[in-house]
């Protein structure tokens, strides 16, 4: 079977309605050219590092602007429209970074919370505590959509291929990354991140990007990708602004990607087993 699916490339900003008049101007251009899957980058919503100003625009999800106006784009548009994640105030006062599908009716399908924070001191001098700020997932998702099994990841996730993995051994045939990478992490390992998850679990990769320089400061990489199972990349986008980058993904090539390399089947469960050196003067076992 094979589908036109499309991979949206944003520069959001602090403010949730000028992100959302973006949104929707972009996947009306992805629909207009046949795609009948859309993704977002990651927080779509607005990108805002000032912890207060996050909290001024923080909605529950069935008040949010950005989960509103995806499900009537999804409706109006006939497709299934998936928001790669946006920031959330959840019940328990604290902020989730979540995704979230809707179907062509407008339905919402399912969410998907960030389950691996972005914790870490770069050399150039960046810090980053998403666990500071964001209470993490804990459940992976498979939707089964009407032409492929979609599986869900986020951003940091694409560095704990064992997330990917589960989700290709419960049937997943295409993963979602939406994202928003830093320049200096971009730079050095997005595309090859992007094929080695492609390419180990026998499974097209999409992932859509924030890109450029934003209004609260952060740089994000861009160069939004679609990929094969073979690794092959099918569409990419630039490092700066705004793209909306499509592809006809033909899902035999699953199957065929996965009879080549079996890797999936031919895994052997092990123990690791730590050898000390002997005390001086003696021989190792």
């Amino acid at each position: 079977m094979t589908v036109k699916i499309a991979a949206i490339q944003m520069c959001s900003g602090v403010d949730p309605e000028k992100n959302v008049a973006t949104l929707a101007r972009l996947v009306e251009s992805a629909a207009a050219a046949g795609a009948v899957y859309v993704q977002t980058p990651e927080m779509t919503g607005a990108i805002q590092k000032n912890r207060a100003g996050l909290q001024a625009i923080l909605k529950p999800e069935e008040e949010d602007i950005v989960v509103r106006r995806a499900a009537l784009l999804a409706r109006d548009l006939g497709i299934f429209l998936h928001i790669g994640s946006t920031a959330i105030a959840r019940p328990d006062g604290k902020v989730a970074n979540r995704g979230f599908l809707f179907a062509p009716g407008g339905e919402r399908v399912c969410s998907y919370d960030k389950i691996h924070m972005f914790d870490v001191d770069l050399d150039n001098g960046e810090s980053w505590r998403e666990s500071s700020v964001y209470a993490p997932g804990s459940t992976a998702r498979v939707a089964s959509l009407p032409f492929a099994k979609l599986g869900f990841a986020i951003c940091y996730d694409v560095r704990f291929p064992e997330l990917f993995k589960a989700e290709a051994q419960a049937g997943a045939e295409i993963i979602s990354l939406p994202a928003a990478f830093t320049r200096q992490t971009g730079e050095a390992h997005w595309e090859t991140l992007l094929k080695a998850r492609a390419i180990e679990n026998g499974v097209f990769v999409i992932a859509a990007a924030q890109a450029g320089l934003h209004e609260d400061g952060r740089e994000t990489f861009g160069h939004s990708m679609i990929i094969d199972p073979w690794g092959r990349v099918l569409a990419s986008a630039g490092g700066t602004g705004e793209d909306v980058i499509t592809a006809e993904v033909d899902l035999s090539a699953v199957a065929a990607a996965r009879a080549k390399i079996p890797n999936l089947k031919n895994g052997r469960p092990f123990t690791v087993e730590e050898i000390a050196l002997p005390a001086k003067g003696g021989v190792a076992a």
